[in-house]
């Protein structure tokens, strides 16, 4: 049986999502930056046209914002999340499997439902962008590669209007399509592979598909091998539905200013613990070790440099936000160092396993049953009110180290305090 994939993409999802709320900026060039105001992460149609490039360091185009009354926002990522959650529910309601890629991608699998992909498609954009606003692209095709690189079609020929199957040309006519792309819109195809396959006279998609696999696999690797299989219309990547935990967990920030105070250093490594331990939890897992990292501004030439990481084993495997902020500040007065101007700090949480499965210590003296009604009781008013309703002292209330978001929108859909207010005259 052939296989029917989808891969639904929201468009330049960040700007997308900033736009639902404030329709102002609609048509306008607009730009979300990463943290602490830094580089462009996302861009509208229109700042494209303007040729800001993807990364840039916000000060080089920010004269725009004069010349061009270009629009920037500070990246508002729980506001994203939200949004994409939301997205992805509307989704699932599509296909009887979901992979879920990224924050804005997803892969839904048609195959065996007889549907017309192309209408299910113009529904499933019409339907996202009337239940939250997000304009998306459907690319559709035999496999995960093909989705891809119909999506990139969808989304660059206004003529399919954001809807593109393989299955609707000929195989002369797809051959004439691959012809005109470059192999460094192949997923997988990064810059360093575009490279290498430009040095054996590979340019095209097309040529990518013609090429030997055994000669690929030879010169790469098996992964590349099945991108050429894939090329070809044969599915080698299956739909991951099912266990979307991660196998580690990380959550690290850049500080808007330079930190030298072990004290401070200390609230912004508790406050990423607070955050790593309730998304472990909210996968239902725990960690057996824990690593806190600190690194200073390796951009600055002229300061003294220095970075480390220091590794904690857990006696018990915990999700316990208490006991892993005790061994993340064991492990910070390791390698905390005087003299330096810190511009990071991190932590991440390792040994990943279900929560429910882990063996307790018999001299340990830890009350797991207890533990669990506690962190379950934190994370649901943290749920119900609004995300730091409740925390730890340890990870301070100023907290002057944080990132810079000069201009960051309310986080709408998340924050009671921050809902839009509507007066009646």
């Amino acid at each position: 049986m052939t296989r029917s994939i989808a891969l639904v993409d929201g468009n330049n999802f960040y700007v997308s999502c900033e736009r639902v709320f404030n329709p102002r900026v609609e048509c306008r060039p607009v730009v979300v930056l990463s943290n602490n105001d830094g580089c462009v992460v996302s861009r509208s149609n229109e700042a494209k046209a303007l040729g800001i490039k993807m990364g840039v360091p916000f000060f080089q185009v920010r004269h725009l914002t004069r010349s061009h009354g270009l629009v920037w926002y500070s990246s508002n990522y729980t506001l994203y999340g939200d949004m994409s959650e939301r997205m992805m529910t509307i989704l699932a309601r599509f296909a009887p499997q979901q992979e879920i890629y990224s924050i804005d991608e997803c892969f839904l699998d048609f195959t065996g439902t007889q549907l017309d992909t192309v209408l299910c498609g113009h529904e499933i954009k019409k339907q996202v962008y009337k239940l939250i606003g997000i304009p998306t692209c459907i690319g559709i095709g035999p496999s995960k590669t093909l989705a891809k690189l119909a999506n990139h079609i969808a989304k660059k020929q206004k003529q399919f209007d954001g809807v593109f199957d393989w299955s609707m040309l000929s195989s002369t006519e797809q051959d004439d399509r691959m012809s005109k792309l470059d192999v460094g819109e192949v997923w997988g195809v990064g810059r360093r592979i575009n490279a290498q396959l430009s040095d054996m006279g590979i340019s095209t998609v097309l040529q990518l598909k013609q090429a030997d696999p055994a000669m690929i696999r030879r010169r790469f690797s098996v992964v590349m091998e099945r991108t050429v299989a894939e090329l070809n219309g044969c599915a080698c990547l299956d739909l991951d539905p099912i266990d979307t935990r991660k196998g580690q967990i990380v959550c690290s920030r850049s500080f808007g200013r330079p930190v030298t105070a072990l004290s401070e250093l200390r609230e912004a490594v508790l406050s990423y613990v607070i955050r790593a331990a309730e998304r472990m939890r909210a996968q239902s897992s725990a960690c057996s070790h824990i690593s806190v990292f600190i690194l200073t501004n390796f951009f600055r030439d002229s300061a003294r440099q220095y970075s480390r990481t220091a590794q904690v084993p857990l006696s018990v495997a915990s999700d316990d936000t208490r006991r892993l902020s005790a061994a993340a500040v064991h492990g910070l007065h390791q390698i905390f160092r005087t003299g330096y101007e810190y511009k990071k700090a991190g932590v991440i949480l390792t040994g990943l396993q279900p929560a429910a499965a882990v063996q307790n210590d018999l001299f340990s003296g830890y009350d797991r049953d207890r533990s669990a009604r506690l962190m379950g009781v934190l994370d649901h008013i943290n749920k119900i009110y609004g995300m730091h309703t409740t925390s730890f002292a340890g990870a301070g209330i100023q907290k002057p180290w944080r990132m810079l978001t000069d201009n960051r929108s309310p986080r709408y859909t998340t924050s009671w305090d921050e809902l839009p207010i509507a007066n009646a005259g």
